[in-house]
């Protein structure tokens, strides 16, 4: 039987923990799980044998790190191809008369993605692939992407996964104690890129036991049109008698589970920790258990890396900036490569209210495909938005959208056939909510009635190609009154009529003043109208105040404004316009533009800039204690508050590193170091996202860090510590079987080297943990890891 047949009607059930297991068969520290599919194909094949028995339906195989990256070719190869006979060998000998299943198991490849990391997208694709491509020929059932915690990555797996199969895909990702990913995506962001690139199934895995994860899950069920995946941890982790134990046992662990399977979750198993008797307490508890149906939710969402939007519920703003399209200044900077020119554009959009931003670098002479790519790509750099990829060349969009980090708007498709043809595709494959303009091979209708005819013509067709109605936005288009003084009621009736049809709307408002003294008078009223129709999306200036007036007044007399919040805090800025200019502040409270603006906001050939230009007024310490450390301070506070997310942090860090590279040629060496940092992913463990997060902000922040790399041995750790008379150490791990590692290391430090200070982080670990294996410290982020390391060198 098909999977996506069999999940319509029943509870699907996967398995659980494997490294645990391993541990107790005798993997030693350092040693890769995936190399026992070879070595010890009976030990692995018992194993996924005695998940089918306990009640599973899906057993993954044994290939979390089976990459090429980690493995060569040939190696790799065999090692897919014996995980894949391992786990059908269990298929045929399992005691069980339930539908069974093997999917191909796809972890992260451990390494950061560009622009915050070294690895390309397209490569990280590449990657995903090489994977996806052998585990298909050795015939998996399906494709189980787990445990990713960075959105762009998942992203590049499920397009590897999509692209070289046409197999089933399942994705599940790993959230943080904050309830969003490493990277700062949320629930709702996820949900939107994962549905709209087409995964069968998503959800949450790993991180928490069913408890920590229950407010994540709601969030996917409430969002999500597939079938949701829960597979959490054991609970937390703990060291008793130098095993890895953790704290929720199989019959507490099947209760939370089975709570949140009568909610809806859909495709129930366990992660770290769990085991066979785990997943059989799973099934006794929920076997009864009538599966809640999967309704098409009817929310048009839109993501960036960390925001997911809702479209329809209240009016929301594109910001029209980003466009050569009578702004000579912004032509110019296309022509001349000026980047910087566009991201101080895209920031001033994100400070003056904008939620998602147009981007349109369509000018002759200009290369638009390289372009384009080049602006979505720096603006997601340091703007968090959702963008609006707008142009009419469908290989410049397609290109877009491959390296765009969500779920984009795309800007546009119309009623023309060859237009619809070259678009949709893209909308079915890469995902998005796309603009529909109501014209056709026969232009513009002059009524709102022909117009809404070509709505409806474009929204039936793009359901053809599988794109829902709620992922099509109309825009029944703007004309100037000057042309034709009834054109404003044409497009006003038109929004209303497809507002009462339960369709969402986009208005290049503007357009409608062309040629007219005052435009701000006039596109202010008509954009009041408009929003009074229904309109769902206003592309405006956000910089115009009379535009934001009307906007933040509609808002508050419509009865969307809570306490009037967002009008408050309008109007307080209008009237105090030195806030206009620049929002940020220095620790003193003074107003702040130059080089602490500039790495707030990850600007880093401005940070370049202010910084050549501070070295010509004040002393090299003095920059980097009046100017850096305020601006990291000030983005750390952000980032630990949840007012920032990581790649604010780390772009941050990069502006301030630009600096710091500047500074350095002016100060003596050694003056301004704070100490040694030795810094390591223990042995076994060839994940180092988070230990390069560590570096580069210990790094900003004065510290000399002694990198060892990944896959460290612990006696390579103590000698580094002692020849470098660190007095800091930082060990990181991911994954459950390299724990003992990091324990094995701290040991060996404390004899070599008992003067150094360990601080230890990563997925697995806690407070409570890192005392029990003996370390000093645990550091739940990088900025915490800052934090404590200030607090023993000062």
């Amino acid at each position: 039987m098909d999977i996506r047949t069999y999940l319509k009607n029943n509870l699907l059930y996967l398995d659980g923990g494997m490294g645990t297991l391993l541990q107790a068969k005798g993997l030693k520290a350092g040693e890769l799980p995936e190399r026992w599919n070879i070595t010890h194909a009976s030990v692995i094949k018992d194993i996924h044998k005695a998940y089918f028995e306990s009640g599973s339906n899906v057993v993954s195989t044994n290939t979390f790190g089976a990459n090429c990256l980690k493995f060569d070719e040939s190696e790799l190869r065999e090692i897919i191809f014996s995980a894949v006979k391992n786990a059908r060998q269990a298929v045929l000998e399992a005691n069980t008369d339930s539908p069974k299943w093997v999917a191909l198991d796809v972890g992260p490849t451990g390494r950061m993605l560009a622009p915050y990391g070294d690895l390309s997208f397209e490569r990280a694709v590449e990657v995903f692939a090489t994977t996806v491509r052998l585990g298909v020929q050795a015939g998996v059932d399906l494709i189980f992407i787990e445990t990713m915690s960075d959105s762009y990555e998942t992203k590049a797996a499920l397009l590897a996964a999509k692209e070289n199969s046409t197999l089933p895909i399942f994705v599940s990702n790993a959230y943080s104690a904050s309830g969003k990913l490493l990277t700062g995506a949320t629930p709702k962001a996820m949900v939107a890129l994962l549905e709209g690139m087409g995964a069968d199934a998503i959800g949450v895995n790993c991180s928490f036991g069913p408890k920590g994860l229950a407010p994540i899950v709601k969030e996917y069920l409430e969002y999500a049109s597939v079938p949701v995946i829960l597979k959490p941890n054991a609970g937390l982790p703990n060291a008793q008698n130098g095993e890895t134990k953790y704290d929720i046992s199989p019959i507490e662990f099947a209760l939370e589970c089975a709570e949140l399977a009568k909610q809806g979750a859909r495709v129930l198993g366990g992660c770290c920790g769990t085991t066979p008797s785990y997943i059989k307490e799973l099934f006794e508890s929920t076997k009864h258990v009538t599966p809640k149906g999967i309704l098409t939710k009817e929310h048009t969402l839109v993501s960036s890396y960390s925001v997911g939007l809702e479209i329809g519920k209240t009016p929301l703003i594109i910001g029209e900036r980003i466009n050569p399209t009578g702004k000579p200044r912004f032509r110019e900077a296309l022509k001349n490569g000026d980047v910087n020119y566009i991201l101080k554009e895209a920031v001033s959009e994100e400070e003056n209210g904008a939620h998602i931003l147009d981007v349109n670098v369509g000018i002759p002479d200009v290369d638009e495909v390289e372009r384009l790519v080049q602006a979505v790509s720096s603006i997601q750099s340091v703007v968090p938005l959702p963008l609006q990829i707008d142009t009419s060349n469908p290989v410049a969009m397609e290109k877009a959208l491959r390296i765009y980090n969500g779920k984009a708007m795309i800007n546009s498709v119309s009623g023309k056939v060859e237009s619809m043809e070259s678009i949709f595709p893209l909308v079915k494959k890469y995902g998005g909510v796309v603009v529909a303009l109501t014209l056709d091979e026969n232009g513009i209708p002059n009524s709102a009635e022909g117009r809404v005819v070509i709505a409806q013509k474009i929204i039936a067709k793009a359901m053809e190609y599988g794109i829902a109605k709620k992922d099509v936005v109309v825009d029944p288009l703007a004309l100037t009154i000057s042309a034709d003084k009834n054109a404003g009621l044409i497009t006003l009736k038109a929004l209303k009529m497809l507002s009462e049809m339960g369709i969402n709307t986009v208005l290049g408002v503007s357009n409608v003043s062309f040629g007219l003294p005052c435009r701000d008078s006039v596109n202010s009223t008509f954009f009041t109208l408009a929003l009074q129709k229904g309109l769902s999306l206003g592309i405006i200036n956000p910089s115009s105040r009379e535009m934001m007036k009307a906007y933040y007044a509609y808002k508050a007399i419509g009865g969307m404004d809570d306490n009037f919040s967002d009008y408050i805090a309008f109007a307080e800025s209008t009237l105090n316009e030195v806030g206009k200019v620049q929002k940020v502040e220095n620790v003193s409270g003074a107003q702040t533009k130059g080089l602490v603006s500039a790495i707030i906001k990850g600007l880093k050939e401005q940070s370049a800039k202010e910084t050549e230009l501070l070295l010509g007024k004040k002393s090299p310490l003095e920059i980097i204690n009046d100017d850096v450390i305020p601006a990291l301070d000030k983005v750390g506070v952000d980032y630990e508050s949840g007012k920032a997310y990581l790649p604010n942090l780390l772009m941050s860090a990069e502006c301030a590193k630009v600096a710091f590279e500047l500074i350095k040629q002016r100060i003596p060496a050694g003056q301004a170091e704070k100490g040694v940092f030795v810094i390591a992913t223990v042995k076994g463990d060839i994940h180092d996202i988070g230990k390069n997060i560590v570096k580069l902000l210990l790094e900003n922040y004065g510290f000399r860090v002694v990198d060892l790399g990944k896959d460290v041995a612990p006696e390579k750790v103590v000698e580094a510590v002692k020849k470098h008379r660190a007095p800091l150490c930082g060990l990181s791990a991911l994954m459950t079987t390299t724990v003992p590692s990091m324990e094995e290391t701290i040991k060996q430090l404390r004899v070599g080297a008992p003067w150094c200070k360990i601080c230890v982080g990563g997925a697995v670990m806690n407070g409570e943990y890192a005392k029990k294996i003996g370390a000093d410290r645990y550091c739940k982020d990088a900025m915490e890891t800052v934090r404590y390391s200030l607090s023993v060198v000062e």
